[in-house]
């Protein structure tokens, strides 16, 4: 609340003003998710508390989606606020404090966590008709900074924990304790509907199996399609899944003997590529084509599941620019070696230490497997006196010989023109034998926005690093901003849904009123956070409300989002 007191010359009249930015709006979309009620019914609300477990959290929520302030700061954020808005009494801001928060999360961490993100999630897919016949797994990581002694895995008031300990760190901070993060979206709209915390050295391999029943249980059926990267093509998996009636879509491997027989294979043939689709690119000036190409292939996988092999225009120019860049900046450092070798000072005096030091080189360019790297050996005979003095015809010298290392390289072409032959192809592997392979494509090609919910988690959301040093805080935490996620994705899904059924293809909700044609839930967000009510006092007497200034961009986005325009009117009534 800011209050402005009476002027100079002792004017009875006092001017109060609430900040009520985007609060209703999304007080309305809470309300339709039933998740203030929800908390209500799986956290306790004794009355010795002075802000209970629900309404604390319910306020955490309410700050990371619109002020993302830490924990410690929420009472200072809160007092901006109409209370009535945030749950909260008249006096209750006040009362705010990180231990409260804190105890909060512990209820969340205590709670039946499972039950209440199925009955969040299930309420969701009903109230806004999410799809989820089509689903896709990924997993990132959250670092953390600090020893966190306690967070070993072992159980805490009765509930086991996650370890955050040291693993493949997706930040490249192999430095930082971290915890795996793994989270499933909806193909309709990427909304999220599961996520869960798994420990820091767990390898994405090993959580699909417990992911997927989850799935099931949460679907109620195995009847949807689960897309995931490369580590879900492992046997154990791929049978758990089958063998129960469901359907999965991923990325062959590399590594795995069919994809190595094809790219043989391709050397001497060309395959039947059926073109599905050729555009130009969206996003990239000057816009390249961007074509894909499909070929069903007649031999199946070890375990005799269907692959399908796509070619793609862009990745093919992209895997010649990265073998090129590879091998040049290889060339570069076995140069940089040769130099040092050379050089007069150089402390590499054996073959086997010289032939380390050429692996490293390749193995930090990633260039081995197009450079042949030649080591030789010479002598260097170097003489000096065996005593002190002017040389003279009696003058004995002491030869010393050592050894100097050089190397030499070059290109197999043999190699770079084999892997020319497949630049641009990557195979996908599945159970699903109705589809045409262009479909299938289709359905793949919705992984990446996937990586856009992880980006709005760590970048927008910032939730790495995490500063807590209680683990069952910090997975209590963990399951807040998947919930603001969930909400995030729902506002942004309505949007682009209702913008979609009233024919616009963009909104001026940039500076200078530029277009945005894919809205997200932050930028709305921003356009309604200086919307404000205030009310004008004399002599401690409230004489009159203003209610909050809409401009026409802000009702049109209310409009489009479903949310009466009541919701900001009776934000100027409540006190």
């Amino acid at each position: 609340m800011r209050h402005v007191k009476p002027g100079n010359g002792g004017e009875p009249y006092a001017l109060h003003s609430w900040r009520i930015a985007a609060l209703p709006l999304l007080n309305h979309f809470l309300g339709r998710l039933g998740l203030d009620d929800l908390l209500e019914k799986y956290l306790p609300r004794d009355a010795r508390y002075r802000v209970p477990p629900p309404v604390a959290l319910g306020l955490l929520l309410r700050n990371l989606l619109l002020g993302r302030r830490p924990v410690y700061a929420l009472e200072e954020w809160a007092r901006e606020f109409d209370p009535t808005q945030l749950g909260l009494g008249s006096t209750q801001s006040d009362l705010l404090n990180d231990d409260r928060v804190g105890r909060a999360l512990d209820h969340l961490f205590d709670a039946d966590r499972a039950s209440f993100l199925t009955e969040v999630v299930l309420r969701a897919v009903k109230v806004f008709e999410v799809d989820v016949t089509q689903l896709h797994n990924d997993s990132t990581t959250v670092t953390f900074s600090g020893e966190y002694v306690g967070a070993t895995g072992s159980v805490h008031r009765g509930k086991e924990s996650v370890a955050v300990t040291y693993g493949h760190n997706k930040d490249h901070r192999p430095d930082l304790k971290q915890l795996l993060w793994i989270l499933t979206v909806s193909a309709d709209g990427a909304i999220p509907v599961h996520f869960r915390a798994a420990d820091g050295n767990t390898t994405d391999d090993a959580t699909h199996i417990e992911t997927w029943d989850s799935l099931c249980r949460l679907v109620g059926s195995p009847e949807f399609l689960y897309v995931a990267d490369s580590k879900l093509c492992v046997r154990e998996t791929m049978t758990h899944i089958a063998a129960r009636g469901g359907r999965f879509l991923t990325v062959l491997p590399r590594s795995r003997a069919e994809d190595g027989t094809f790219r043989e294979w391709m050397q001497d043939h060309e395959p039947e590529w059926v073109e599905v689709l050729r555009r130009r690119h969206p996003r990239r000036q000057p816009a390249p084509m961007d074509v894909w190409k499909v070929f069903d292939s007649p031999v199946p996988s070890a375990e005799g599941y269907r692959i399908v092999w796509l070619f793609n225009s862009l990745k093919a120019q992209q895997d010649q620019r990265t073998r090129q860049r590879r091998i040049e900046k290889g060339i570069r450092t076995i140069e940089a070696l040769h130099r040092r070798l050379e050089g007069p000072r150089s402390r590499i005096q054996t073959r086997a230490n010289v032939a380390r030091a050429v692996e490293r080189a390749l193995e930090q360019t990633h260039a081995a497997r197009w450079l042949d790297v030649s080591v030789q050996e010479t002598f260097e005979d170097s003489y000096r006196q065996e005593r002190r003095g002017r040389p003279g015809p009696k003058t004995h010298y002491r030869r010393t010989r050592r050894k100097r290392f050089a190397l030499s390289w070059r290109v197999r072409t043999e190699t770079v023109d084999f892997d020319a032959r497949t630049d641009g192809v990557f195979p996908l592997i599945t159970n699903w034998k109705e589809p045409e392979a262009g479909e299938l494509l289709h359905k793949y090609k919705y992984q990446p926005r996937l990586e856009k919910r992880f980006e709005q988690l760590k970048t927008v959301y910032a939730v790495a690093p995490v500063f807590l040093k209680s683990i069952t805080r910090v997975e209590a935490l963990l399951m807040v901003f998947f919930l603001a996620l969930l909400v995030e994705a729902l506002i942004e899904r309505e949007l682009r849904r209702a913008m979609q059924a009233a024919q616009l293809t963009s909104l001026p909700l940039y500076p200078e009123a530029r277009a945005c044609r894919a809205p997200t839930a932050d930028r709305v967000f921003e356009i309604f956070a200086a919307v404000q009510r205030h009310e004008l006092w004399y002599e401690g007497r409230k004489i009159q409300s203003f209610p909050p200034e809409i401009s026409a961009l802000q009702h049109q986005l209310l409009q489009l989002l479903g949310v009466p325009q009541e919701a900001y009117d009776l934000a100027s009534h409540v006190r």
